[in-house]
């Protein structure tokens, strides 16, 4: 494929971020984006709404279908997955990128918060991807392309937020498996992780992060693009870091993405 042009993608956690990062791209094109996310009504504290959303989106040259969309919720995703598929004829792109962080130890996990990152990140990208599989099945080029890191089994990155990492993982087993279980369907199931931390309002939120030494949320949408673009049998299984797969497009200046360039960029979570 040559670009996104008509084809429609159901976006999770698409109104600010890197998920809207990813749905202003494929816009650009002219793609169809449903924006599925929980925020309808501002927050001072996390700017950015569907609606809000989607006017972007509509003004970088997409069609844009906001809808609220609570992902724990199997009555909310199948209905806004309905209504998508009604309102553009189909779902050709699933893109699993909400998700729900908390970065502390067992003592300090609340179980209101554990059960949140399980019900939102795991079951939320099983329950997604379940749903849209019918319109996958269908489409020309599907992918589903979920944003979670390799699989690394290093006590690491269990031992400092143990929930955090089992609820995460929960997304990347989802990669591993559907790629195998959908592969004879030619349905493309990769996961996608930034190299670096990525600047972005929930970054913003975590008490002592440096922004300087992260990069933009448009090293991801364009790594994101590259996949999406690629013919669903040739690329499957993958676990991939944004960085990675723009050098073996053939991008060599990666400081457009540097929020400071020539500052020293922090590695994310689960990578060496």
């Amino acid at each position: 494929m040559k670009n996104l042009s008509g084809k429609t993608l159901f976006i999770t956690g698409a109104s600010r971020g890197i998920g809207l990062a990813i749905a202003t791209r494929a816009a650009r094109d002219g793609a169809n984006i449903v924006v599925a996310a929980k925020s309808a009504v501002a927050n001072p504290k996390l700017p950015g709404t569907i609606y809000t959303a989607a006017a972007e989106i509509e003004a970088a040259g997409g069609q844009a279908l906001p809808l609220r969309v609570d992902i724990r919720s199997e009555e909310s995703v199948i209905t806004a997955v309905s209504e998508a598929a009604a309102r553009f004829g189909g779902i050709d792109i699933l893109v699993n990128n909400a998700s729900a962080i908390w970065l502390r130890g067992t003592a300090e996990t609340p179980m209101k918060r554990y059960d949140l990152m399980h019900q939102v990140n795991a079951r939320g990208t099983f329950l997604c991807s379940q749903a849209c599989l019918p319109y996958l099945r269908k489409a020309e080029n599907p992918h589903i392309l979920t944003l979670s890191p390799p699989l690394c089994l290093d006590p690491k990155w269990f031992g400092p937020h143990v929930a955090y990492t089992m609820a995460k993982y929960g997304m990347s087993l989802c990669t591993l498996g559907m790629a195998e279980e959908f592969r004879d369907d030619g349905i493309a199931v990769n996961a996608l992780w930034p190299r670096t931390l990525i600047a972005t309002d929930a970054l913003n939120m975590i008490p002592g992060v440096d922004t300087d030494s992260a990069r933009k949320p448009e090293i991801v949408a364009d790594a994101a693009y590259a996949i999406l673009t690629t013919p669903s049998r040739e690329l499957t299984g993958k676990f991939l870091i944004d960085d990675d797969v723009l050098r073996a497009g053939g991008v060599v200046d990666f400081d457009r993405y540097s929020i400071s360039p020539g500052h020293p960029l922090l590695p994310d979570l689960f990578l060496d």
